[in-house]
């Protein structure tokens, strides 16, 4: 898995590329929390589930449904994330859906069960480029940690920056001409 301060990349960079004016702090916060949402299923390990178990690690939390129900319920508080129900639902959705993308990515792990509840399969993305960040800090403060971050920055970080800054020209771009 990417690490903790990588997932929040892509929807940070989408939220910036597409204004304050579409994205409000509170649904970019949302959106934030979103993004890490589906690793909490590491707590699985505390009560024994194994990691390949369908509510063990990078199972029905890294779904398309889970990152569909967490879209709908934010839809529903989309008054309170100053949005729209359906700007909400899409960035929310992205933000949680965009987890087990990065995951499938990562050159370690059991894959990711994106199809849950429809099929326990575990998938990975065509090429696995993303180091897989171990677990433990004292791991991550090691040589090995290092390579983790050095993989996402130019896996994860680049590519969300050059597609955030072109967002940001478009945008740019597009009021100037009005």
């Amino acid at each position: 898995m990417p690490t903790i301060i990588t997932h929040p990349v892509l929807p940070l960079a989408m939220a910036y590329g597409a204004g304050r004016t579409i994205i409000s702090t509170r649904l970019l916060l949302a959106g934030t929390i979103a993004s890490v949402l589906p690793d909490l299923d590491v707590v699985a390990f505390r009560f024994g589930i194994p990691y390949a178990a369908t509510f063990g690690h990078r199972g029905f939390s890294h779904s398309v449904l889970f990152a569909f129900v967490v879209a709908c319920i934010g839809a529903g508080m989309s008054r309170w994330l100053n949005s729209t129900s359906s700007r909400t639902f899409f960035f929310l959705f992205f933000a949680t859906v965009s987890h087990g993308v990065l995951d499938a990515f990562t050159t370690g792990g059991l894959g990711i069960a994106f199809l849950w509840p429809w099929s326990d399969a575990r998938f990975f993305a065509p090429v696995q480029v993303i180091k897989v960040s171990p677990f433990g800090v004292s791991r991550f403060l090691s040589p090995r940690g290092v390579a983790v971050l050095k993989s996402e920055l130019l896996w994860v970080w680049l590519p969300s920056c050059i597609v955030m800054v072109g967002m940001v020209l478009t945008r740019r771009l597009a009021s100037q001409r009005q």
